[in-house]
């Protein structure tokens, strides 16, 4: 068994609906605490962690706009704070063990966190310390998935990490096709062309573009992320050589 991390720098994706636990909307503490404490032991084993938390416990940018009538990009800008929400309840648990963290948003809100700028993440990074991206892109129609793989590209980042409530990337949804089988690995181009939704076509295509890979795992296993960030056997690997 390997002791020492295969990556260096890491940027872990979290949905909000992660936040939220069983509940689907909110916040659940003891969810929260635990994910914190997985990242408190990861930064331990000497990994670099970025984090994109998405906001779909709080709100959905798509499915708002039909009930409030809103127009979409109105609807995206509510959604991008929200995950300012959860970047900043999230600071909070990774502050109570110990961890240093910063939080950047990709829309200016100074005396809340600090702007986006990718050499000052850079300096965070190579100081030990967590950093937390919020505000999406900071334009609409784009998910936080993209989010994740345009920041991963921006940082350097040797994979993305995207925690999941499954234990990876399936041919067909396993909650209802109880003969569903899950790929171990399957290259971003196969992922493209079967039309998956784990993550969003945009954000895989990136991710080839940039020669990044990504691991989808079940985040509520607490030895998932230590198990990926030692190279073991879990979940799906996209993309990896």
């Amino acid at each position: 068994m390997p002791s020492s991390p295969i990556y260096k720098r890491v940027l872990l994706k979290l949905s909000g609906e992660a936040l939220s636990g069983s509940a689907g909307f909110g916040y659940d503490a003891k969810v929260i605490d635990d994910m914190a404490l997985q990242v408190k032991n990861a930064q331990e084993l000497g990994v670099e962690i970025a984090i994109v938390i998405g906001g779909g416990n709080l709100w959905r940018g798509d499915s708002g706009s039909k009930k409030l009538g809103l127009e979409r990009a109105n609807a995206d800008h509510m959604g991008m704070l929200a995950t300012i929400m959860n970047g900043l309840a999230f600071q909070g648990a990774l502050e109570r063990h110990g961890v240093p963290c910063r939080v950047q948003s990709a829309i200016e809100m100074r005396p809340v966190c600090e702007t986006y700028i990718r050499q000052r993440a850079h300096k965070h990074l190579q100081q030990g310390i967590v950093v937390i991206f919020v505000g999406g892109t900071g334009s609409p129609f784009f998910s936080t998935d993209t989010t994740a793989a345009l920041r991963a590209a921006e940082i350097n980042a040797d994979v993305i990490i995207k925690g999941t409530q499954v234990d990876g990337v399936y041919n067909a949804d396993p909650r209802q096709d109880p003969e569903a089988t899950r790929f171990s690995t399957i290259s971003h181009q196969e992922y493209l062309e079967r039309g998956l939704q784990v993550l969003d076509l945009t954000a895989i295509s990136l991710c080839r573009e940039n020669n990044i890979p990504v691991i989808v795992l079940n985040i509520a296993d607490e030895q998932s992320l230590r198990h990926a960030l030692l190279g073991e056997n879990v979940g799906t690997v996209i993309g990896g050589s």
